[in-house]
């Protein structure tokens, strides 16, 4: 009487240990890329939060706010204390922003400053019309004019009076 003998399908370990290597690099490569897209969508939020600063600081020299006589003012109800800057400045405004976008102080420590905003009037300005250019920088600490930021965003603005 002759045995039969069954044969079962399956995988070899070679197979499987091929397989299992396949799989481990795919996973090494994917990983590798996690603090390249980590560092990229950081580095989007932090643009995006200086595009913010940037309309802000455009929205109040356009509404040209009229301050109450004696009334400096840094934040709030009266915009930053911008007016009238076009016509007298010749030196760049200096401002510093939270992470939140907010305007604070260079050396505050309850809301440390994230982002360095300077305007820069050009001239000549006339009745009709004047030019500012902005830059927003981080880290704050950084004078773009001195040494290369981590990173900014750049605009000009034409006012029309």
């Amino acid at each position: 009487m002759k045995r039969s003998l069954h044969t079962t399908a399956a995988f070899s370990l070679v197979e499987i240990t091929l397989a299992i290597g396949v799989a481990a690099f795919c996973l090494i490569a994917v990983l590798g890329l996690l603090p390249v897209a980590l560092k990229t969508q950081q580095a989007s939020m932090q643009q995006t939060t200086a595009n913010d600063v940037l309309s802000q600081i455009l929205g109040d020299l356009r509404a040209d706010i009229r301050l109450p006589p004696g009334q400096v003012s840094h934040e709030g109800e009266y915009g930053f204390g911008l007016h009238g800057h076009w016509a007298q400045m010749y030196a760049p405004d200096t401002l510093y922003f939270t992470n939140q976008a907010k305007i604070t102080t260079a050396t505050s420590t309850t809301d440390p400053p994230v982002f360095r905003a300077t305007i820069t009037y050009l001239f000549p300005p006339n009745a009709s019309t004047s030019v500012a250019k902005m830059i927003v920088s981080w880290p704050a600490q950084v004078d773009p004019a001195t040494a290369v930021p981590a990173g900014w965003v750049e605009t000009f603005i034409a006012v029309n009076r």
